[in-house]
Parts: C-alpha cells; structure tokens; sequence
C-alpha cells in the first residue's frame, strides 16, 4: 500500500444518467491539496456547498449510499467512492452539477478509467492510516448480517452472500491486494438485483436510469412473454426483453462467474471509504448491505476519532492506560487541589468513560472531614464522576482545550457507602442523551466493585473565555 498521499494530475469529466433518479449530470474530478481528503461539491446550487465523503453526513441507505448537508444531496456515490480508494487517491474535489452521479454500466469501471486518464500525483504528507489492532464487529441478528475487522498489515475485504433465492444461491469473493486485484478483478463488477424486485423498486420511485445494460437482473420467478412486455412498459424499456437460457434478463452475460458477490465487495469499498481515512484491517463480511456498511463504518470512525484524540493528549503509551495524569492536566482545567481523577482507563467514544481517583489521605479535605475519622464528601465523589464524564464530552470536539464542560443538573444522587483513605475509586460515566451543545450522563462509582455512589446529570460545552469554538 502507498505511504504517500496522492491526488489526480488534471481534471476530467464524464456526463449521463443517474440510476434510481434518472437524472443528467456531470460528474468532474479534479486535484485537491495534501490533507483535503474527498469531497462532493454540488455546483449547480448556489454557494457551492461541500459535501465530505465522511460516514456522518450520510442521510440515506435505502438502496444506495446518499450524503447530504442541508438542502444539498448527492445520490448513489458509493460506485464513485470506490474508485477513488482503489485507486488510493486520498484528496480529490468530486464537482457534479445534478444530485446523482452517472450510472456507466452498473460498476466502478467508468470512473477508474476516467481518474487513469487524469493520471496520478504523489505529494508529500504521509498517508494517515487507521491501524485496526483491535476486532471490531457489527451484528444484524433480523438480517443475518455479520461484519468484523480484524488487524491486518494492509487491506482485504472477503464478503458472503446469501440472499436465500435459490436464483442465486451462495457466493463469496474476496479482494487481497488492493493495489494488483481492484482494477482487473473488482471495479468492472456491476450492480444487480432480482426480478422480484425490479417492479417493488420502480413502485418506489427508484431505478429511474436503470435498464439491463447498467444492472444485472437475476430472473428469481417464472415469467411468461405478457410479463415479460409489461415489464417493459413499465420500465420504459425500448427493445423487446427476454430471459437468458443462464437466468438473466435478455443476454447479459456475467463477467465473472461471481460477479454479484465480487460487487458487494465494490460497495463494501466505497461505503468503508466514509470512514475518512485509509484503513490497514482484514474485513470479513456476511449479507453485506449498505446499511450495515454505514453502521459499521460508524463504528471505524468513532475509533479512528478515538485514536486521535488519545494519541495528540496521551504522549506515552502506557498498559492499561488511555490517559494519564499529563494527558488529563492538557484536557481538563481542573489543577490541585481540584482535580480528582487520576487516569483513565477506558473510554468509548461518544458512548462510556472510566476514570479513577487514588484516595490518599494526604488529600486536603480529610483535615476537616471529618478529624479522627477521614470520609471522602459526597460532593467531590460527584465532582469527580463529574470530571470524568468531561472527559468523554470533550472528546466530541477537535479543541478540547478551547472548551469547558458547565454542569447544569444532577438528579438521583445516592451515596451507599462511604469512600475512605486507600480505597481506588473507579468512576464510570455513560452517555444517555444528547442534542446539541448539552447532553445527559449517568454516573456510577465504584470501590472494589461496589457501588459507592450514583448520580444523573445535565451538562453544556461551552467556548472557553476569550477562545472561539472550532465548531460553531
């Protein structure tokens, strides 16, 4: 795999119909600088606006990926995604002037031999890789669909599927070098789906570009020359349609003997590009769709976000550790004789926090509380799930320093047993709601795997004095 980041050389265009909105439109490519990343740029409505190709501006899976910021939609991007990462181009501007990129015939192909035109550039700034070393899963029980990553020096996708129609029956491919397979192996595989579905899509207001020479249609269910001409009709199709003595819709043969499942694989490709970054991982894939695509690339960018917030405040990786007390005195503003958590041990991001606080009885409040017989206050036990769970806040933000975490309520504090000198207080918060800028927590202590107290609370971010959020 490249260590480089790399960009187009020229800009190139390719104009047609788009699949599910049979719209027109031009698609441009063009060359993007170091550390831009992939962006859509809708030019035909006013202001330009950019869309990332970043999982958390998808707002649509129904039976393509679709992005959106504001009013501003792009359709179906995922056959686009797909040649740009297998082409590992990390920065480039996608510029369309209709909601839908041009169908092609139903694959990647089309774009990759367009970005081949424009050629290649390599820049300077290194390829900012997220390294699995961890199993990440994701699991459908309803659909059956089972996805992991598992830790790989470079990046393999091996999909399954089973769709239980015996049209079909079972397949599976799997991409092990992106770099030699992707062109030759991956990208010229075309879309495809049933005939039982063909009239349930077009009900829906879908496949409005689409016609059997973009898509593979798999004949699931007899149908007799009546059907077969009402299909037409009602596609808008112009020649006269037929079965295949192979089982497809007039005579389009396959191009590979799997080709459905080598292009599952291509959406796989294009969906995972969402996460943001190039990724080294081993995924293993079962009934892969888009939405389980999107919830499991969601959960590769919450820990790339992870990642990255850990590594630019913990300098020193250490067992057992996410941060330590240098890396929380860079977070947090909290200083002696206030500050009380000592490290934290795990954090999931926008999800859980787990803190502790070392209780000596050299802290300062045991002079007064209570002499003779030294009893850690209620208060500070919250105070401290409090600073916890500002940990976990904060890390929704790309300047937590530039940040402050106000608490606005707490609820439902209890106290059950008292916290005394020696006793490891391990803090842990979860997140249970947000909106905006505030969000609600739950926190609950613990000495030696006993509750020692719980509470809710009600918390706001706000800008630092004199420093201007990053995020407004």
């Amino acid at each position: 795999m490249l260590e480089l980041q790399r960009t187009i050389d020229k800009p190139v265009s390719l104009s047609g119909v788009g699949l599910h909105t049979g719209t027109s439109s031009t698609i441009t490519f063009k060359p993007a600088p170091e550390n831009y990343g992939i962006k859509f740029v809708r030019v035909d409505i006013g202001g330009r606006p950019e869309i990332p190709a970043n999982v958390d501006y998808v707002v649509d899976i129904s039976r393509g990926t679709t992005l959106g910021l504001g009013d501003a939609k792009v359709h179906t991007v995922e056959h686009v995604l797909a040649a740009i990462v297998g082409l590992q181009i990390d920065n480039i501007i996608i510029e369309m002037d209709g909601i839908e990129p041009p169908i092609g015939d139903g694959s990647s192909l089309p774009f990759v031999e367009l970005l081949d035109k424009a050629g290649f550039v390599t820049q300077n700034t290194p390829k900012d890789y997220l390294v699995i070393d961890q199993t990440v899963m994701h699991n459908d029980e309803k659909n059956q669909v089972d996805i992991v990553a598992l830790p790989l020096d470079g990046y393999r996708i091996t999909v399954m599927i089973d769709y239980q129609n015996p049209a079909l029956g079972s397949q599976h491919s799997g991409m092990f070098d992106l770099e030699k397979e992707f062109v030759s192996e991956f990208a010229p595989a075309r879309t495809f789906c049933f005939l039982s579905e063909v009239e349930a899509l077009s009900d829906a207001g879908l496949i409005k570009g689409g016609n059997i020479d973009n898509a593979i249609v798999i004949v699931d269910h007899e149908i007799d020359k009546s059907g077969l001409d009402h299909l037409q009709n009602k596609l808008g199709i112009e020649h006269e349609l037929a079965v295949s003595s192979e089982g497809y819709l007039n005579n389009n043969k396959l191009r590979y003997r799997n080709e459905p499942a080598r292009h599952k694989v291509l959406d796989m490709l294009g969906d995972l590009a969402l996460i943001g970054v190039p990724i080294k991982a081993q995924i293993l894939a079962a009934r892969p769709g888009h939405k389980a695509n999107i919830e499991f690339a969601k959960k590769i960018r919450a820990l790339y976000q992870q990642k990255k917030f850990v590594k630019k405040y913990q300098f020193v990786k250490k067992e057992g550790v996410v941060f330590d007390i240098n890396a929380i005195q860079r977070i947090l503003p909290h200083r002696y004789p206030f500050l009380l958590v000592d490290k934290i041990t795990e954090l999931e991001m926008d999800k859980r926090v787990v803190g502790v606080k070392c209780v000596t009885i050299n802290e300062p409040f045991f002079q007064g509380h209570f002499p003779g017989q030294p009893v850690m206050p209620g208060v500070l036990i919250i105070e401290a799930m409090a600073q916890t769970s500002g940990i976990l806040l904060l890390n929704s933000f790309l300047d937590p320093e530039n940040h402050l975490v106000f608490f606005m309520s707490i609820n439902n504090a209890k106290f059950r047993k008292p916290v005394m000198p020696g006793d490891e207080l391990v803090m842990e918060a979860e997140l249970i709601g947000r909106k905006s800028k505030y969000f609600s927590l739950k926190g609950t202590a613990y000495v030696n795997n006993t509750v020692v107290a719980e509470a809710e609370f009600m918390a706001a971010i706000v800008d630092r004095e004199g420093k201007k959020s990053n995020n407004s």
